[in-house]
């Protein structure tokens, strides 16, 4: 397939943005529980959901990009939520903008103070209106990573997708690049959660590594169902193609094929395992060990570089099975 930087930005800045607001909740829940030293309200909570806020956007405007006429977006949009009950695609439009509201909201109750609790649990957790809009928050995150992912898991004739790690990967590459952003916010912040985050953060990572891993070994032991026979509709044992019946490009040949060499397959392939996993896990690592304030963000920035590579990889890796009746020009 060939790769859309549109929604390759789309996938990352959100996965990033749903990871980081799943970390926020996360401290919050164990500080409340008297795990970790409570933070302020509006410098972290308030302030990181705002760059979660800010990436869910960065990444909604990429996906406009993506459409052939930018301009309906607005105009049109409210069409590509009407087939949610059989689209994913639909249901991601629909948990998006969700999504983003409760981002806002829990913001929004921690800048205004919204933090007396309702009632506790068990005298150790109290129970207040943010706390309650960030579990529903998690919530709905869960289930934005399961629709993305999904958009892309549910196309049975693209074998290297269609398989439950592709969803998998999306919600441990989401978590891992949220948790590492987030670490790097607290080192920024200078609040002392760099070590509680960057571990969360290491442990996505390495599963994340491990998935991707068995993602990358399964796809290269598929025998594909779809042959020149299939593809041409023709059913002899012997077939040769001489031309794809037309010299110039089309449509087809430009969207559903990279156009890359293997060996640049290899070259970017090589460069986001050592981007999103090795790289990563070093340097936050050596900030845990020198109590560096850069390294969590220097980890991000290489992280996220290497996602971006991920994500071309995978979409440049699935084999469509009309490219069979085009590789010939002739």
């Amino acid at each position: 397939m060939h790769p859309a930087f549109s929604v390759i930005f789309l996938t990352t800045l959100i996965g990033a943005a749903q990871g980081m607001f799943m970390a926020l909740v996360t401290g919050q829940v164990y500080s409340m529980a008297n795990l970790l030293e409570p933070q302020d309200s509006v410098s972290f909570y308030a302030a990181g959901s705002l760059i979660a806020l800010a990436l869910l956007g960065g990444g909604l405007v990429a996906a406009v990009f993506h459409l052939g006429k930018p301009s309906y977006f607005f105009t049109r949009a409210w069409r590509g939520i009407t087939q949610w009950r059989t689209s994913w695609l639909s249901r991601e439009l629909i948990a998006l903008p969700v999504f983003m509201l409760l981002v806002a909201l829990y913001g929004g109750a921690h800048y205004l103070g919204w933090t007396s609790p309702f009632f506790t649990i068990k005298g150790v957790i109290p129970i207040d209106p943010s706390l309650v809009i960030g579990v529903i928050g998690v919530l709905m995150a869960i289930v934005l990573y399961v629709c993305t992912a999904m958009i892309y898991a549910s196309l049975r004739f693209l074998q290297e997708w269609h398989s439950p790690l592709t969803v998998i990967n999306f919600i441990l590459f989401g978590l891992a690049s949220g948790f590492t952003l987030t670490a790097a916010f607290s080192a920024w912040q200078g609040v002392d959660l760099v070590g509680f985050y960057g571990t969360w953060a290491v442990v996505f990572t390495i599963l994340a590594a491990i998935t991707r891993g068995f993602s990358m070994l399964r796809n290269s032991r598929i025998k594909h169902k779809s042959s020149m026979r299939t593809a041409l509709g023709i059913r002899h044992n012997k077939i040769t193609q001489r031309s794809m019946g037309f010299m110039g490009g089309s449509f087809n040949t430009r969207e559903y094929f990279h156009g890359k060499s293997d060996a640049t397959l290899e070259v970017v392939r090589l460069f986001f395992l050592l981007m999103v996993f090795a790289v990563p896990v070093l340097l936050l690592a050596a900030s845990n060990a020198l109590e560096s304030a850069n390294l969590p963000m220097l980890a991000f920035a290489a992280q996220y570089i290497g996602l971006v590579a991920e994500r071309w990889y995978f979409f440049a890796e699935a084999k469509h099975p009309q490219n069979l009746y085009y590789q010939t020009v002739g």
